[in-house]
């Protein structure tokens, strides 16, 4: 195998790795949107079948949901570029080194937009996380406080006595 052919293949190693986790994520994040998706059909089926005791926190909760999957949908934009930078930065280094030609700008600017982009997907992510946490109540005390959406069999004798 040609020398030149052999070091474009090791130059483009490392941006490899880059799609990787690049793949990682979106895999992570689409398993997120489903999840999104499948709480706001299992609202919506109760809000139709009026099997919700609280409609108010119901709509809440969708509108809610509706904004994470919106954010989850920015991330997997911003992740998908990123890719396509990457990608980019390594056809510009395989043929960089094949050809002779000089496309060190190229590379340094598709790997960048590939890296800023990477960044972006990642601060979408985590406003999803506190978005979703923030509506989270652990504690037994808030737990009372929280707005049902439905009520178990037998919930309201117990809460009467």
């Amino acid at each position: 195998m040609n020398n030149t052919i052999v070091q474009g293949i090791q130059a483009a190693v490392a941006p490899v790795f880059m799609l990787t986790a690049v793949a990682a994520m979106i895999g992570a994040l689409a398993t997120r949107l489903s999840r999104i998706i499948d709480r706001a059909r299992w609202i919506e089926e109760r809000l139709d079948t009026q099997r919700i005791e609280n409609e108010d926190a119901a709509y809440w909760e969708l509108r809610r949901l509706g904004l994470r999957g919106s954010v989850v949908n920015w991330s997997i934009g911003f992740l998908v570029f990123c890719a396509l930078f990457i990608g980019v930065t390594v056809a510009g280094l395989f043929l960089d080194v094949t050809t002779n030609s000089v496309t060190d700008n190229f590379v340094r600017w598709s790997f960048l937009g590939g890296i800023i982009c990477f960044a972006c997907a990642l601060i979408c992510f985590l406003a999803e996380t506190l978005l979703a946490t923030h509506t989270l109540r652990f504690s037994k005390q808030s737990a009372d406080k929280r707005l049902p959406l439905e009520q178990p069999p037998g919930a309201t004798e117990r809460r009467k006595s």
